[in-house]
């Protein structure tokens, strides 16, 4: 991540964009998942500072230290480059970074990257739509999933199955496409297919990475113990507590 993505976060974060470059850097967000992501972390790494830090003495100290580090971790700017606000040391330094110098300890709160493994899929193959069933598949394997939605869109529109629903519901909640996926998902928990029980459990994760930790663990409660990946779901619950 260069630079000037970290001067753009954060002119948006501080509402210095004009109407179309907030509308451009927006739909970027949607199309790119590493961008978002990246964003994700600096916007987190601001919020943590307004909390952490009380005092603004404190907080200009911390961040000094960080300017610090940051000049050892990055190479220096271009001299055209505009210079660094002092919130894009922070992200540039890395949320690692950022979090391994905190001078406390506090409880950190799990993160939807280390729950979201999916099971491969395996779609039915049906008549003349083996061919697109065979792309859709190989896309979400791959973990292309912006290639997989408009194919699982095709299919779904000659049939509407719970397994195809689910698939494009996480496909559309890793492309950070989250409120299109928890529709998807509260159809399929509404129903009693075999996928209801994965659909709560996609539905806590996405509250999850909305970082909505107490809809996150309320909707964890009411998944039953006899789901497959209970194990999985004891440890969400023991991570948010």
């Amino acid at each position: 991540m260069n630079e000037e993505n970290y001067i753009l976060f954060d002119q948006y974060l501080q509402e210095e964009l004009s109407n179309s470059e907030k509308i451009n850097f927006e739909k970027e967000l949607t199309d790119n998942p590493e961008l978002a992501a990246a964003f994700a972390a600096f916007k987190e790494a601001n919020e943590q500072l307004e909390v952490k830090f009380g005092f603004e003495t404190e907080r200009n100290a911390f961040i000094d230290n960080l300017k610090a580090i940051s000049k050892e971790q990055l190479p220096a700017p271009k001299a055209k480059v505009v210079q660094f606000k002092p919130w894009m040391y922070m992200a540039a330094a890395s949320v690692a970074l950022l979090f391994g110098i905190f001078v406390f300890n506090s409880n950190s709160n799990p993160s939807f990257d280390d729950y979201n493994q999916y099971e491969n899929a395996y779609f039915t193959e049906r008549g003349d739509a083996v061919a697109n069933v065979k792309l859709a598949e190989t896309a979400f394997n791959d973990k292309k999933y912006q290639e997989a939605i408009p194919l699982l869109e095709a299919l779904l529109k000659d049939n509407k199955t719970a397994e195809l629903q689910y698939y494009y519901g996480v496909a559309l909640l890793e492309t950070n496409k989250t409120k299109e996926a928890e529709a998807v998902f509260n159809e399929l928990q509404s129903g009693n297919s075999i996928y209801k029980n994965k659909a709560i459990w996609s539905l806590a994760l996405a509250k999850l990475k909305q970082k909505e930790y107490k809809a996150c663990k309320e909707i964890l409660l009411t998944i039953p113990a006899d789901y497959e990946n209970y194990d999985q779901v004891q440890k969400l619950l023991k991570d948010l507590d």
